[in-house]
């Protein structure tokens, strides 16, 4: 496929939803990608990216950086609390807000640096138990938390299950977004981003069908 049929269609489905051109952010999922890749992606101008793990973004993109230091980069990926710190060094934004002592650190940290990346609060729509994210029932509360220390929440994030319709948990993530006032909405991925902007969805992370197939580890 590649960037430019991919953004096509998000121009489209922004179209048919009655979205603003251009509302609906596209974060190139580059984890676990060749370097070859990214870099033909950032040749293309393509500048806001997301990678899973800290340890690989801290690998890769410094460098990156110093030929285009206007990438925006997203971690999407499960945050552990000893890499929080580096995180919030290396990103514009963490979609992976998932429980109180996570937040509690980012916010200390946010004390100490003077600045904090954009947050989403990730929620387990599906109530998955294999699945990082708080539970539905326990996102208000969550929310009220979050902003009680002071995080600059500006969203949701889900991960549908992927046996279950993904648009019943697209609803439910603007459902509990909206009673909490929150406009941003972090979900959609390269099978379903359509159906995402569709109800509302504000950032979108496809990564294998801008990409290609991710390359297995050696």
């Amino acid at each position: 496929m590649g960037l430019s049929e991919i953004t096509a269609r998000l121009r489209a489905a922004e179209d048919r939803a009655g979205r603003a051109p251009g509302s609906v952010r596209l974060i190139a999922v580059s984890k676990v990608q060749p370097l070859e890749r990214v870099e033909a992606v950032l040749a293309e101008g393509h500048r806001v990216f997301g990678e899973n793990r800290v340890q690989e973004a801290a690998g890769k993109w410094p460098a990156l950086r110093e030929r285009y230091p206007d990438v925006e980069l997203h971690l999407i990926g499960p945050l552990q609390t000893n890499k929080a710190r580096q995180a919030m060094e290396l990103c514009q934004a963490i979609h992976s807000v998932d429980r109180p002592k996570l937040a509690t650190t980012l916010a200390r940290l946010a004390d100490e640096l003077g600045h904090c990346p954009e947050l989403f609060i990730q929620v387990n729509t599906g109530e998955e138990p294999q699945k990082a994210g708080v539970l539905p029932a326990e996102a208000d509360g969550f929310v009220t938390d979050c902003r009680g220390l002071g995080l600059p929440v500006a969203g949701l994030m889900c991960i549908p299950p992927v046996e279950e319709t993904p648009s019943l948990h697209f609803a439910l993530l603007a459902k509990i977004a909206a009673r909490n006032g929150l406009t941003g909405l972090s979900m959609g991925m390269s099978a379903d981003f359509e159906e995402a902007v569709a109800f509302g969805a504000t950032h979108v992370r496809v990564g294998s069908a801008i990409f290609g197939d991710r390359v297995p580890a050696a």
